[in-house]
């Protein structure tokens, strides 16, 4: 794969990898909190041979800078727009995992006119509830008094327990990019994920499909919330993966690969 490429996003550097610049269908993935671009390095070695492939280091996260002390959706979402338009990109699909979930809907709100799918993999549209704002305060305060700490056991917690040894090499990996993180880009984005909106709106607006992915096992997003949410769209599909957490993309990576790749075939059929 090619190295990073940089452009100056609000004059500081925006970092991202593009691949398979010759095919007409292009697949923009969007990682969650605390990951980076390399998350989703299977995806791009297998997608890069038939389609255009776009991964951005999100402001706050890998190399790129963390620009204030917030990072809201929308300010992610304008800074994937910054990447799309100096790739050239008119319309394609993008598919974010968790909080790269949030920053999709952001920018289909915003941008919804680029947009030819939207996939949430464990992610939802609706904003957080008064407890979970509480609960992102904790967070930055436990990552202010031991930023390691925190990570090592917040990366464990995202995977089903029965996936834990299988996947042990790649939760390391994980943890081991995440602690690159610097406290200021992680604080910045809990508070801008605890300030977003409900985009259930933005769900219902759509004209393109929507794909959801879900582990029944993850914690964070109870799943009758999920299915609820996969009931608003125009034109939905819904995916529940036993045995799967908050990292399904990486507890079921063959099988969402694959559901993925065919959702962005079927997205450029339409």
């Amino acid at each position: 794969m090619e190295k990073h490429k940089v452009i100056l996003f609000e004059n500081r550097e925006l970092h991202y990898r593009e691949e398979g610049r010759e095919f007409t269908q292009t697949l923009v993935l969007l990682h969650g909190f605390m990951q980076c671009l390399d998350v989703w390095s299977s995806y791009t070695l297998t997608y890069m041979r038939y389609m255009h492939v776009i991964t951005i280091d999100l402001p706050g996260h890998g190399y790129s800078a963390t620009y204030s002390d917030v990072h809201t959706m929308d300010f992610m979402a304008n800074a994937v727009k910054a990447v799309l338009d100096e790739c050239g990109v008119e319309r394609c699909v993008m598919a974010g995992h968790s909080m790269g979930g949030y920053v999709a809907l952001a920018f289909a709100s915003r941008f919804g006119f680029m947009l030819k799918g939207l996939a949430l993999i464990n992610s939802h549209a609706m904003a957080d509830s008064e407890e979970k704002r509480r609960q992102r305060d904790e967070l930055c305060h436990r990552v202010h008094t031991n930023r390691a700490g925190f990570i090592v056991d917040f990366i464990t917690d995202l995977f089903d327990e029965s996936k834990r040894e299988y996947l042990a090499q790649d939760i390391k990996e994980l943890r081991d990019q995440c602690l690159e993180n610097q406290e200021d880009g992680i604080v910045a984005a809990q508070r801008g994920i605890k300030l977003r909106t409900s985009r259930i709106h933005t769900l219902a607006a759509l004209d393109v499909p929507v794909l959801f992915v879900f582990g029944k096992k993850d914690k964070r997003i109870p799943l009758e919330e999920g299915v609820s949410q996969a009931m608003v769209p125009k034109r939905s599909d819904i995916v529940l993966l036993d045995g799967v957490a908050h990292m399904s993309f990486m507890e079921d990576r063959d099988f969402v690969k694959r559901k993925l790749s065919n959702f962005v075939e079927q997205c450029y059929t339409l």
